[in-house]
């Protein structure tokens, strides 16, 4: 009886092994087709400022609530939040870095544009 229980464990736990290697191998595959896809929707400049500020852009714009890439709008936005958040008025010093971490995300993809629109406005010339 000791071997047929012990049989049964053993069975068991190769069933389990295997359900949760299949499991995880299949997790892996998942994230990096998520990381390839978010890779490949974010052009190279735009994906490196994400990168060094450590803010997406869809964060970013969701931070400040702005849906388009409008100055005016992030400017306005941006000011009415810092000063919401300020601490002498009873805000968070943490949100109001938030604030200004997107502002400077916002900004750089507003920078990286115009640059593009540069490039494009050069060639376009040739």
């Amino acid at each position: 009886q000791a071997k047929y229980l012990a049989q049964i464990i053993l069975v068991g736990a190769q069933v389990v092994g295997r359900a949760f290697m299949r499991a995880l191998r299949q997790e892996f595959a998942a994230s990096q087709a998520a990381a390839n896809a978010r890779g490949r929707s974010e052009r190279p400049q735009s994906a490196a400022a994400s990168r060094i500020i450590g803010i997406s852009l869809q964060e970013a714009q969701q931070i400040l609530n702005v849906s388009n890439l409008n100055p005016e709008e992030i400017q306005k936005n941006y000011d009415h939040l810092f000063k919401v958040n300020d601490k002498s008025v009873g805000g968070s010093f943490y949100l109001q870095s938030k604030v200004v971490r997107a502002k400077e995300r916002l900004d750089e993809e507003l920078r990286i544009q115009a640059k593009g629109d540069k490039e494009k406005g050069r060639k376009a010339e040739t």
